[in-house]
């Protein structure tokens, strides 16, 4: 593994490492050097996630690993550091600007799926931080790296979200890991996951209802 050589790449190895995160008293801009190393790391990691949900015709998006490596320690760092940042707040916080598929989604989820925990770490100081808001609809956008966190989802259309065989299977595990009741309650949603449980239902999720459209 590369040794870790400034503020971000020392907190993205950190992170994937032992999930936990280094704050630093000051912002730094992130240079292309370091946006390729952490490109060539995602895809070292992606490759070894790959290997569990057995998908030969998925490829690491470098592209999305590393914006989404960026948000991640961007709005981390903006958990201790405000000073002078609420006009570049967007600057820092970019929208994704690439092609959303299953492997720009499984990519960013390397570092998006800790971004939850900063969520709920910037709530418990201010709730109407406008930084929420914007990660927020990242999340929503995103929302596998987001199962376990209150997000709306109202407009989501399922069916069409979770064709994919692989990427269906992998955020029906996420819902069951995380216990997110209101996925699993989706009509769609919970079809899929008694489906998945057949007979051994109460082994896997005891507690879950069982949903019908009437319901």
């Amino acid at each position: 593994m590369m040794e870790p050589k400034s503020p971000f790449l020392d907190t993205i190895f950190l992170l994937r490492k032992n999930e936990c995160i280094t704050l630093f008293s000051t912002l730094q801009e992130i240079s292309p050097k370091e946006e390729t190393e952490a490109g060539d790391y995602f895809e070292t990691e992606f490759e070894k996630e790959r290997l569990e949900f057995l998908s030969d015709q998925l490829l690491c998006d470098k592209t999305a690993a590393v914006w989404a490596a960026k948000v991640l320690y961007h709005s981390a760092q903006l958990y201790l550091i405000r000073e002078n940042t609420a006009k570049s707040l967007e600057d820092l916080i970019p929208g994704f600007k690439g092609t959303r598929g299953i492997s720009s989604l499984l990519s960013a989820d390397l570092s998006l799926r800790f971004l939850p925990e900063v969520l709920i770490a910037l709530n418990s100081i201010d709730p109407e931080d406008a930084l929420i808001a914007l990660l927020e609809d990242i999340l929503t956008d995103f929302h596998y790296s987001g199962i376990g966190y209150d997000l709306d989802l109202k407009r989501v259309n399922w069916e069409e979200e979770l064709k994919d065989s692989t990427y269906r299977k992998l955020y029906l595990e996420r819902i069951v890991d995380k216990k997110d009741y209101r996925l699993a309650e989706i009509p769609f949603i919970n079809k899929l996951l008694i489906a998945e449980f057949g007979m051994h239902k109460d082994a896997f999720w005891r507690e879950l209802k069982i949903i019908t459209e009437e319901n």
